[in-house]
Formats: C-alpha cells, structure tokens, sequence
C-alpha cells in the first residue's frame, strides 16, 4: 500500500503540504493531479524515502526497487548504460535472473533501440525506457511523476497500458500527472490544492 498520514512539509518557511492523507491499495491505480506548484513532486518524494516530512508519516519510504519502485521527472537514467541495461538494473541489483527487458521496451515501442545509450535517443524514448526499468521487477508499488509528459499520442496509449497493466496485476500505483488519457484508466483521480489532497 501507499499511504499519508497527516502530511506536512515546508520549504523555505513555505507550507507546501498540509496535512495530506491518501492511500492507494494494492491493485489500484491513482492518478494525482493539481496546478504546476501544488507540491505534486514534493509529495511524490516523500512517499518514496528521496525527503521526509516535517510531521506525519509515509510508506513505503525507502524500499527496495522490488518493494517500491519510482519514475521521476528527472529519469534517471545511468548515462554509461544502454536502455536495455538500465532496464535490466533493478533486477541484477536484486540477484533475479534477467528476464522480460526485451519484451517490455519492444510494448513500449523502443524495442529497437536496446542498445542505445540515453544520449544518443530522444527524451521521450528516455522516458519509456525509464518506465520500463520502473516496472520490470513487478514491484509492490509504483510512483510516477508526470509519466507521459514527453510523449506523442501513440507512445503514451503504450504507457498508459503498461501503467494499468501493472496495477491490474497487484501493484498499487499512484500517478501525478496532468494527462486526460491517464486520469481515464485510473481507479480514483485526487487532486491536490492548498497543500491537502481532495476527492
């Protein structure tokens, strides 16, 4: 599961978040949405262990990529890997066999491009291949920040079935995002203003 308990964070003596309560159970998915600055970002990282709150609590915080798995806005991605290897980290990281990289990055549209390095493709096939690498270790949760943003029309309807696919097969899976064609495969859509999440 992930969950809020009675969130709050500041920033600079700024109150981002104030009081935030969610959960999202396992074989949900959820998608987060909310004006660019409503503390979307801030909230993601503190569900996954990257910041603490000022008072409340989180879960899963910091987990193994099995447990929780995260795909930021920043990627990333290691530079000195191709996406086939990136790919494939959380599951050496975790001593699992290699298995379904391939398979993945191919519903994902890049199949073709395994063995390319992050520079040497687009940003939006970056950000599959940063999907992939999320998913690929079935992990027990997901957190994604503005998974699509970088996407066509096509690439993104891939993403999206990957997203509801992984939490029809358990995961729970909450989502910040801005994107129409997510909030329409999502369970429930929140929405986070004034720093408390509402819906």
């Amino acid at each position: 599961m992930i969950r809020a308990a009675g969130v709050h964070r500041a920033f600079g003596g700024v109150a981002v978040l104030r009081g935030v309560d969610l959960a999202v159970s396992a074989g949900e998915l959820v998608t987060l949405s909310g004006p660019s600055g409503s503390g979307k970002t801030a909230l993601l990282s503190l569900l996954c262990g990257f910041d603490f709150p000022d008072r409340g609590s989180v879960s899963p915080g910091m987990a193994s990529w099995s447990e929780c798995a995260v795909l930021p806005q920043s990627l990333g991605l290691a530079t000195e890997l191709t996406l086939q290897e990136n790919v494939a980290l959380p599951l050496r990281l975790a001593g699992r066999a290699v298995s379904g990289v391939s398979k993945l990055l191919a519903e994902l549209g890049i199949g073709e491009l395994g063995a390319r390095y992050p520079a040497q493709v687009s940003f939006g096939q970056q950000q599959r291949a940063a999907l992939a690498r999320a998913v690929v270790a079935q992990p027990a949760a997901l957190l994604a920040d503005e998974p699509t943003a970088h996407l066509d029309a096509e690439s993104a309807v891939a993403a999206v079935g990957v997203l509801r696919r992984v939490a029809d097969e358990g995961a729970a899976v909450l989502i910040a995002t801005h994107h129409d064609a997510v909030h329409a495969v999502a369970d429930r859509v929140l929405v986070l203003a004034d720093g408390q999440v509402q819906g």
